[in-house]
């Protein structure tokens, strides 16, 4: 049975995509480290590339520019009222770290910090930014997993306020194998 379509407002039109995981950014700038939460990410290519949108409202954002540099961590979803806290406040008067407990540790290649409670932790360096949109073009070039993120789920915005997370993972990998990158068809055996 066919079911029919309704008209939807196209002002919401963004919450029927929005479904990539929650980040927190964290940047280190001005001599102290900050910490933003993004909801609009997306994989570019299969090697380390990424997109985030942020733009001048948010503290993070003179960092970015200044030290083309970032780390985008995955928080977990038992993280999800820190993450709405992180992106209710500023850095520009108030330090999240304390704020809300996080622990942090020394990152490989950047300035910025690792979030030692977040599932993984991607560093990352800025190749492009496109100011008209607020589009920040990353190229990673680390990447931490902690090591108890097995039933751990991340959490996805819907873009109203309301977040999900995964359900059981359906595995298709052998399958999809002509359209993976070499670098995972060793994983599928």
């Amino acid at each position: 049975m066919e079911t029919a379509m309704q008209p939807f407002p196209l002002d919401r039109a963004f919450t029927l995509l929005e479904s990539g995981p929650v980040t927190l950014v964290t940047t280190h700038g001005g001599g102290r480290d900050n910490v933003m939460t993004i909801t609009w990410t997306m994989v570019l290519d299969f090697n380390a590339h990424f997109a985030i949108t942020t733009g001048p409202w948010n503290h993070s954002w003179n960092a970015i520019n200044e030290t083309r540099e970032c780390v985008v961590a995955i928080p977990c979803a038992d993280m999800l009222d820190t993450v709405v806290g992180i992106g209710l406040c500023s850095g520009q008067d108030t330090d999240k770290f304390e704020t809300f407990s996080l622990g942090r540790r020394k990152a490989d290649k950047v300035k910025a910090p690792l979030l030692s409670a977040c599932l993984a932790n991607i560093e990352c360096r800025v190749v492009e930014i496109i100011d008209a949109y607020g589009i920040v073009i990353l190229e990673g070039i680390a990447a931490h997993a902690a090591p108890h993120r097995d039933g751990r789920s991340p959490l996805h915005a819907i873009g109203d306020g309301t977040f999900v997370t995964e359900g059981p993972r359906l595995d298709r990998r052998m399958m999809m194998r002509p359209k993976l990158p070499p670098s995972v068809i060793p994983r599928l055996s």
